[in-house]
């Protein structure tokens, strides 16, 4: 017998720190096409530009504004990616409600939240389950403030994850 499943507003299992708040919807032990998340961003964080060898991801905006961008710049500057542009002209989107990010293997890409407000985004990310561990993971790391410059790199090679840019924390969201 097989059975779907219903999750009511507010449900699945969720990890908050100061840097992101996560709900797990849809995870690997579910489906072997992706997994789900809700994903709260506050004000200031920068995934940093990076990009992932097999990864494919959507990210939806729910609530807020984030600035976004998945495409090869015709260069890779240092530093913050907010000016980068393609060599067909594509530039940076502030992505408003509605606004859909597509990301597919090997693209380069990164979200923002400028503010003024905490942004909550709708995420999903295949195969499973290493987003999830990820997650799991990186708010482990960023619980205390800031970590060590090699630990988030360290972490996301070990997920598929090529850094571009720095990720940067953001103004802590409040905890429990």
């Amino acid at each position: 017998m097989v059975s779907g499943l219903v999750l009511p507003p507010g449900a699945g299992r969720q990890l908050a720190g100061p840097a992101q708040h996560v709900t797990f919807k849809i995870t690997g032990e579910r489906s072997t096409v992706g997994s789900l998340f809700e994903v709260v961003v506050p004000v200031g964080f920068d995934v940093g530009a990076h990009r992932h060898a097999r990864g494919e991801e959507f990210f939806y905006v729910l609530e807020g504004e984030v600035d976004m961008f998945a495409f090869e710049p015709e260069v890779r500057t240092a530093g913050r990616w907010q000016r980068w542009r393609s060599a067909a002209g594509e530039t940076v989107h502030r992505g408003t409600p509605g606004a859909l990010l597509h990301v597919p293997p090997g693209c380069p890409h990164g979200f923002a939240n400028a503010g003024p407000a905490p942004a909550r985004l709708l995420f999903q990310a295949a195969p499973p389950p290493d987003h999830e561990r990820y997650f799991e993971e990186l708010l482990a790391l960023l619980a205390d403030g800031p970590p060590a410059a090699d630990a988030v790199d360290e972490l996301r090679r070990r997920y598929d994850i090529e850094q571009l840019t720095p990720l940067e924390p953001g103004t802590p969201l409040p905890v429990g």
